[in-house]
């Protein structure tokens, strides 16, 4: 059932998420200050044809809840469909994943993932599951630690009673930069069964630019933390791209391309196409610039209509969940380029929106992040959402 929010005290709540950035040092995150809102694309720095056999969104679309999967969900963040159907969800304050049944909506807890340092926007961040989960049963996760943000991987024993479903974590990679803000935290596998990773830049924004650090990248990696025998720009390493700022949105289309949304500072928040060594641009430019040696956007938004985390790629479309622009944005694409305005669902009815993945057809799953201390929560919150779209 659809809500307004409209009562809630928007400027007050804007006022203490300022107060809480300034005592943390940094005016990014999810509450990035911003300009006037608006939305535009950037087609010049796209390929000037589109990929054989790409067809083109139809400019205008739809996206409608059909169904409240689950509520009263605490911090939820990631989120990796099952062959079965049935959803995992990550909670980052509780270190904790839980099975979701998808008809009837129950949620067991499957165990607390040891190690997770929650605090600021560290946490038990993004999940994912195996390419051959049918088989090998592994379940990987993206959080923070003591000492760094790093990638586990655990066994789903559904033999085991509740609570106790999770095998014990091994290490995939570790070393990535964490922070107070800005740890990135989106895990996916790619359909050439890799693993990607989208990482932040701490705060610290020289890791961004610095080829030595896992802050600020996207990385590419084989399922047990390697750099992969071919594809990365470098034999050794599993960074795939980087100047990025803060990364929390990975997914393909149907050609195989890479997307990702990135959290601007004070301008642009972006859609990204994302290329094999490609420079991004942070913290030299923010946005479109079109300055030889950096990639630029495909579209970008002012920070107060999306500070992006999540996307999903349905019907000819990129799909992205934002957070303080509390709505769900579809940008319809032909090839490489988009092919109209971005344009924006759900707004404020149901808060801030982390999390979006397809469900293989003409349907979302979507998460509200109303709990993670920056929201306002109301009753049942927080929810998974089935969405049908075109």
């Amino acid at each position: 059932m659809l809500r307004s929010r409209s009562h809630r005290p928007r400027a007050a709540v804007a006022s203490l998420a300022g107060l809480a950035l300034l005592a943390a040092g940094c005016s990014g995150g999810d509450s990035d200050p911003a300009g006037s809102p608006s939305a535009t694309t950037d087609r010049s720095s796209a390929a000037s044809s589109p990929s054989p056999g790409a067809s083109a969104a139809p400019a205008e679309g739809s996206a409608k809840v059909v169904d409240t999967v689950a509520t009263d969900l605490e911090s939820p963040w990631g989120l990796a469909p099952l062959p079965d159907g049935d959803l995992l969800v990550s909670s980052r304050d509780e270190a904790t994943i839980s099975r979701v049944d998808v008809d009837s909506g129950e949620v067991t807890e499957l165990g607390t993932v040891p190690g997770v340092d929650p605090g600021g926007e560290g946490g038990l961040l993004g999940i994912a599951v195996s390419p051959d989960f049918a088989e090998d049963h592994h379940v990987y996760a993206y959080f923070t630690s003591a000492s760094d943000n790093r990638i586990v991987r655990m066994l789903h024993d559904e033999d085991e009673e509740p609570g106790d479903r999770l095998g014990a974590p091994s290490t995939v990679l570790r070393g990535i930069p964490k922070g107070v803000i800005h740890n990135g935290g989106r895990i996916a596998f790619g359909p050439d069964r890799m693993l990607y990773a989208g990482t932040g830049d701490t705060g610290d924004e020289s890791l961004a630019q610095d080829r030595d650090s896992l802050g600020g990248k996207i990385l590419r990696m084989t399922p047990e933390g390697e750099p992969p025998d071919h594809g990365n720009p470098e034999a050794d390493s599993v960074v795939y791209s980087w100047g990025h700022r803060n990364v929390q949105g990975l997914a393909w289309d149907a050609e195989k391309r890479l997307w990702a949304s990135e959290f601007g500072q004070d301008t642009w928040d972006e859609l990204n196409l994302i290329r094999p060594g490609g420079n991004y641009g942070w913290p030299e430019v923010e946005g479109e610039a079109g300055e030889e040696g950096f990639v630029d956007p495909v579209a970008q938004w002012k920070p107060a209509e999306a500070s992006p985390s999540g996307i999903a790629v349905a019907e000819g479309s990129v799909w992205m969940a934002g957070l303080r622009g509390e709505r769900l944005w579809r940008i319809p694409l032909k090839g490489e380029e988009t092919v109209a305005d971005p344009q924006a669902f759900l707004e404020g009815e149901y808060g801030r929106l982390r999390t979006v993945v397809s469900d293989g057809g003409d349907g979302l799953w979507l998460v509200t992040n109303e709990t993670d201390s920056r929201g306002t929560p109301e009753e049942g919150d927080d929810r998974i959402l089935k969405l049908e779209v075109r």
